[in-house]
């Protein structure tokens, strides 16, 4: 343990070494320090003169260093700024060198060839198992873990090849794991001599210019088991510093490589980058880590590391594990409003902030923000009604701090719209609602009730607005055309006073239209710029139409004549109020007919035109609708799952943890009435949810 903890110190006292996760201080070579006279070409020319005479490879490595020292370029990048005022006057780059002091980049180095296979090594752990003799494998993992170039040397499918492509890292997956999986079953001098293996590594290669056997190295070093010790902590922290630090090109390679692990693997990295979170903000032991205080990196490196995960299952189709597998519950216990006040009063600057990386962040904590956001502009809004009034010295009615709505049930839907349009500018306060000649107080019962009902009359079928689709048991926006869409921006004002007001609505959309919503998620500045086009996909029309996504589904992977026997055009047919309306996909649509080649563009326009291009204006009407109530920024930390779950509430019933939780009056949980009633409950909710 003495050679652990020395090595483990050593590591703290390279610490600052090691490039920051947002690095904005000057590179290597422009610190303290008397500054140096910056050489002239000529001076630099005789340089190169009399390296070219020293011939072989000192020329070839020496080129890099001196292009390095002199002019700070790194493979053709460009310099980082000595000072500010540099940025503004002058970048070199290789590219503005005369032609005489060019020359080729040299190579990547030489990676020794290492033929041990896995079968070879299972073998080798095999014989050491039964024999005690773990020499042979105590020098394998010595000498795979000392360096970068070992690193690709062992894993790399072969040694010198480039494998620069994002599609294919290079790495024998399958001995990576064979090699992990065995590691923990080693003696501990074996696991430390990894260990400091990877230290030694990490304090090496960090400097210079990323090549792609690098990014290869820390794709493999971080999904070393070990980490899931905190003692170890130290060790991980400074490699997760290192990959977070990456530009933002070698980010790209490694979520690619990253989705191409398998699921075990993934899901187990990104368990342990979130043990280590939680454990860093409230460890088990005030002194098992070092101070906060003196590693406040630690979170921000893990945090962005695990946004690479996280980015990685986004782009994986199907998603290699549920988004929700990635929210830190731990979260849920820390001054979130901070974290929420912090994101908005830097944005994503170099000021760390969860709410940057909100998939981190539960639906529990992200409902929280909304309704204390939500809590503080219906605040914010009485109290600016208040002091008008005392300022202009006018009698204070309790009224004003709320938005009251006074309706009468026979003309519910026009009163509400006109109440909604008339007291526009109070929406942000809290709602009371009371119906006219009904005695009583509205202690929310009220209106939850006006909700409900005027939910039921606006989406019933007669009403025109909306369709229901029974193929998928949705509802949406009806195509017709008319001069006033008032009436969905009501529909969009009552969704977004639900949420605002915390209350769950009966409304069944597909979860493409939550996508629109969130198109974008605050509205524009500029009220030209579109809303709610949101890229549509043949998926997206299988949420609503699945008979049609279906047929267009058929027409893509049709192997006949395509032109011939489906006798097509760039044209969409469309019924609105009994009137059969034809309109062109595209320009002269109706003289171009579907052809094999054309097909994929074909389905894609007519998708865009079923669900963006044919409902714009009863879209914008709705989406301005519910923005005019919820234009908080903490909407652009949802997803649209999420928006969902906040407007309608979650689908998914634990009825396991309703029965337990339930108390019995005069009845027992055996006796036949609460047993049908509890069948009767899950057949409900079968039918509502899961046909």
């Amino acid at each position: 343990m003495d050679g652990e903890h020395s090595a483990l110190s050593g590591v703290e006292r390279e610490r600052e070494k090691l490039p920051p996760i947002y690095n904005s201080s000057p590179p290597a070579g422009f610190g303290r320090g008397a500054k140096q006279p910056f050489p002239s070409l000529g001076t630099f020319i005789s340089t190169l003169n009399q390296r070219r005479d020293a011939g072989g490879r000192t020329f070839a490595g020496g080129i890099t260093g001196t292009l390095s020292s002199t002019f700070g370029l790194r493979h053709g990048r460009e310099l980082p700024p000595i000072c500010s005022d540099v940025r503004q006057k002058q970048r070199l780059s290789i590219d503005t060198l005369p032609p005489e002091v060019k020359a080729p980049f040299p190579s990547d180095p030489i990676i020794p060839l290492r033929t041990k296979t896995t079968k070879e090594f299972q073998e080798d752990i095999e014989r050491a198992v039964q024999s005690g003799d773990w020499r042979e494998v105590r020098e394998f993992y010595l000498t795979t873990f000392d360096s970068f170039i070992e690193i690709n040397a062992a894993f790399k499918r072969e040694a010198n090849g480039s494998f620069n492509t994002i599609d294919d890292s290079g790495v024998n997956a399958k001995f990576v794991n064979a090699v992990y999986d065995a590691l923990l079953s080693t003696p501990q001098d074996i696991q430390k001599s990894v260990l400091k293996g990877i230290i030694n590594s990490l304090l090496r290669e960090w400097k210079g210019p990323r090549t792609k056997d690098d990014l290869r190295a820390y794709f493999i070093l971080v999904q070393n088991p070990q980490y899931s010790s905190t003692s170890t902590y130290v060790i991980y922290a400074h490699l997760l510093r290192q990959i977070a630090a990456l530009s933002e090109a070698d980010h790209h390679f490694l979520v690619h490589w990253l989705k191409k692990l398998s699921a075990r693997r993934f899901r187990q990295l990104v368990e342990r980058l979130l043990q280590f979170i939680s454990t860093r903000l409230f460890p088990a032991e005030p002194d098992e880590l070092p101070p906060l205080t003196k590693c406040s990196w630690w979170i921000p490196s893990a945090t962005k590391v695990l946004g690479l995960f996280n980015a990685a299952n986004s782009v994986s189709s199907p998603p290699i594990m549920p988004f929700t597998d990635f929210y830190n519950i731990t979260l849920e216990h820390i001054d979130f409003m901070e974290e929420y006040r912090t994101w908005q009063s830097y944005g994503n600057s170099n000021r760390f902030s969860f709410c940057q990386f909100p998939f981190i962040l539960s639906t529990v904590v992200k409902k929280a923000i909304i309704q204390k956001d939500s809590e503080q502009q219906m605040i914010s809004q009485a109290r600016q009604s208040l002091v008008s009034k005392v300022s202009r010295r006018q009698r204070v009615d309790m009224n004003l701090l709320f938005l009251n709505i006074k309706v009468r049930r026979a003309q519910l839907l026009s009163d509400s719209l006109d109440e909604l349009t008339r007291k526009r500018c109070d929406l942000k306060k809290k709602l009371r609602v009371t119906f006219v000649g009904e005695a009583g107080l509205d202690m929310g019962g009220l209106t939850k009730e006006w909700f409900l009902l005027l939910v039921r009359q606006i989406f019933h079928t007669d009403y025109g607005m909306f369709t229901y689709m029974k193929d998928s048991r949705c509802h949406w926006f009806s195509s017709w055309k008319c001069d006033n869409y008032s009436e969905f921006q009501l529909v969009g004002t009552l969704m977004g006073l639900a949420v605002y007001n915390s209350i769950a609505l009966d409304i069944h959309f597909p979860l493409y239209c939550y996508r629109k919503l969130l198109t974008p998620p605050t509205t524009p500045c500029d009220q030209n710029a579109l809303i709610g086009m949101a890229t549509a996909t043949l998926d997206d029309l299988q949420q609503i139409m699945p008979e049609l996504a279906h047929g267009l589904g058929e027409l893509l992977s049709y192997e006949g004549n395509v032109e011939e026997d489906f006798y097509l055009t760039f044209q969409v047919f469309q019924e609105e109020m009994g009137v059969v309306k034809t309109y062109n996909l595209k320009p002269g649509g109706d003289k171009i007919p579907v052809t094999k080649q054309n097909r994929k563009e074909y389905v894609q326009l007519y998708v865009d035109f079923l669900l963006n291009k044919s409902i714009y204006k009863q879209f914008a009407a709705f989406y301005h609708g519910f923005h005019s109530v919820c234009a908080s920024d903490a909407l652009m930390l949802l997803r649209p799952e999420e928006v969902e779950m906040l407007v309608c509430g979650s689908p998914e019933l634990d009825m396991s943890a309703l029965q337990k939780a339930a108390q019995y009056e005069g009845y027992s949980k055996t006796d036949s009435t609460v047993r049908l009633t509890r069948w009767a409950r899950k057949f409900t909710y079968w039918t509502l949810y899961k046909k």
